[in-house]
């Protein structure tokens, strides 16, 4: 006879210690946030040992939870594979989430070679800046950060670097642009957070008055204001990629600010048994080392 905690506490626990959020576990699971932290602390005392340490509202995991997880996650995602080949689902559509800025300067464009190589793969994407920890709504997500998703599997799809762009013509409209210095003289297109201009500065060497130019909250539209010559942005390399090899950007400069956070595809690893995933996986990692 197998001894089980109470199966909700387990699903509670999980979805809390994947996202270190009792609030984005109560999001994923319907219930209330009251609900979930009543579900942990029920596993807890079940279990005699704490799962989390709580300073505040910042949940970090202990080494005995951050044990559990691993295990539990791996169970959770065999049960939902059973589950799936019982139902029949695994030839469903396959559902990706995405970031609205890789999605739109770098997925799109490619995306008639995936459907040309893989023709059957019912292809769903969303994009979305909201954090997907591996909830049921999607099978995988491509999602910028350290590569550190608890309880899913990260397969590196490409280091960011920042360097300032703009359009030909508006650098041709413009004073020489010889060094870093001269960007005084012109409009500075501003990401959120606006850190990142201040960062590359210290790191050219360079002094510069930040606090003014347009800021957009989606690196797309900082890249798109750039092409369109409303100044000069500085552009994520990847997704500047197509702008800068078909001409519609020129880097300035060969100083390249590289970026800790990489572009990653996050998935259960249950669902990389997918036929669909597994060929949407490949496909995506061989397409980023081309480019």
């Amino acid at each position: 006879m197998r001894r089980l905690p109470p199966l909700g506490a387990l699903r509670a626990f999980e979805a809390a210690a994947r996202h270190l959020s009792f609030t984005r576990a109560a999001g994923e699971l319907c219930v209330t946030q009251a609900a979930i932290s009543h579900q942990v602390r029920q596993l807890e005392a079940w279990l005699g040992e704490p799962m989390f340490t709580r300073r505040g509202h910042a949940l970090t995991l202990t080494r005995k939870g951050a044990s559990y997880l691993a295990e539990l996650s791996q169970a959770f995602d065999h049960i939902a594979a059973a589950t799936g080949r019982v139902r029949g689902v695994g030839d469903g559509p396959l559902r990706i989430t995405v970031l609205p800025s890789f999605a739109s300067r770098w997925l799109l464009p490619r995306l008639p070679a995936f459907h040309a190589r893989h023709p059957g793969v019912d292809l769903r994407v969303t994009s979305s800046l909201e954090t997907w920890g591996g909830g049921d709504a999607f099978d995988a997500g491509i999602r910028s950060g350290l590569g550190r998703w608890p309880g899913l599997k990260a397969d590196l799809v490409a280091r960011e670097s920042l360097s300032p762009v703009c359009s030909p013509a508006f650098a041709e409209g413009t004073p020489l642009l010889a060094t870093p210095a001269d960007l005084a003289s012109v409009p500075l297109l501003h990401d959120q957070p606006r850190a990142a201009w201040e960062q590359w500065c210290r790191y050219a060497n360079v002094s510069l008055d930040l606090s003014k130019g347009p800021v957009f909250n989606d690196s797309a539209l900082v890249l798109q204001a750039a092409v369109e010559g409303q100044g000069v942005a500085l552009g994520r390399l990847t997704l500047a990629s197509d702008d800068l090899r078909k001409g519609r950007l020129m880097r300035l400069f060969d100083l390249a600010l590289p970026n800790d956070y990489s572009y990653w595809i996050v998935y259960p690893s249950a669902a990389a048994q997918r036929p669909d995933l597994a060929a949407f996986r490949g496909w995506l990692l061989e397409e980023a080392r081309q480019a």
